[in-house]
């Protein structure tokens, strides 16, 4: 017999259901961002396996030179430059037969965030002088915020707009080669190929168990979302869905305490040494050489313009 309570239905709806009015609630939400970035990693794997041009070189030799071309870009204060280089790592992502538009979306997902958060203080003058472009406020003569002095006038200044562009620039420059070096390489590969150039194993080791739990620990979570969603009859208030979620990031961090200890002595009990082994052999080529030969060319040249040393 179905006791009454479960024939009861619950025409009402809270705003932290999974289904509200075609909308989902936080914790759906956040599901879906998981789910939306296990197939971006998974996508990301299959470009590693696409036979482009980047993904036929040596991952010592792909890594080296990638590694020399971000350094060489750091110091670069050249917008022009910049351009230039960034185009290059376009022009490499296709070659690559990575889509493009992916990999433009990939890099500029984060950079407005991180990168436009650092650089826009750079284009008030409250912070650095420079020639009026844009009129914000006039304050008056003597005003002041607190002990700080403040100018007569606030505006936007063509040094500073000029300063956060090449900042920004440079930020997705760099950004758009460790991204190209990352979804054309499979990790355990890169990961040895970090080991092979002289990275401690420790840090290595690190890298790669963290990688590997993030899926783990993503999966964990979205097993106990469905629990709950086929478990759950009627919904519930904003208060007892935000008291769930404490409560199973508290059950996570103790079941990854204790699977991370049975994983620890099960390795060492088949002979881990802390060392990860892949099956996969490294072997310079002579494009390999070439290609490390070219970066590090490359490299000296930008660093070179950078210093002044030679004009542009």
């Amino acid at each position: 017999m179905i006791p009454e309570w479960m024939k009861e239905v619950d025409a009402g709806q809270c705003s932290c259901s999974a289904v509200y009015h075609g909308k989902k609630g936080f914790v759906g939400k956040t599901i879906d961002g998981i789910f939306s970035f296990l197939q971006e990693a998974f996508v990301s794997e299959t470009y590693a396996k696409r036979d482009g041009l980047l993904q036929t070189l040596d991952p010592r030799a792909k890594l080296i030179s990638i590694l020399a071309v971000i350094f060489a870009t750091s110091m670069v204060g050249d917008l022009h430059l910049l351009v230039i280089v960034y185009l290059a790592t376009l022009l490499f992502a296709y070659l690559s037969k990575v889509d493009v538009l992916f990999f433009i979306k990939r890099v500029w997902l984060f950079i407005p965030i991180f990168a436009g958060i650092i650089a826009l203080p750079m284009v008030f003058n409250i912070f650095f002088p420079g020639d009026p472009l844009i009129q914000l406020a006039y304050l008056g003569p003597g005003a002041s915020l607190g002990p700080f002095s403040l100018p007569e006038s606030i505006f936007i200044t063509k040094q500073g707009v000029n300063m956060a562009i090449i900042f920004t620039m440079r930020v997705a420059t760099c950004v758009s080669s460790v991204v190209l070096l990352f979804i054309t390489t499979p990790q355990q590969v890169l990961f040895k190929s970090l080991r092979s150039v002289g990275v401690p194993k420790i840090y290595v080791l690190t890298l790669e168990m963290a990688y590997r739990y993030i899926f783990l620990l993503m999966d964990m979570v979205r097993e106990m979302y469905t629990a709950k969603k086929a478990r759950t009859i009627k919904s519930r208030s904003m208060f007892e869905e935000q008291k769930w979620v404490g409560g199973r990031m508290g059950y996570t961090l103790i079941r990854s305490i204790d699977m991370s200890e049975k994983v620890h002595m099960a390795m060492m009990s088949r002979g881990f040494n802390g060392d990860v082994k892949v099956l996969q052999q490294f072997h310079m080529l002579h494009r390999d050489y070439f290609a490390v030969a070219a970066a590090l060319s490359l490299s000296v040249l930008l660093v070179l313009i950078a210093q002044d040393f030679i004009g542009v």
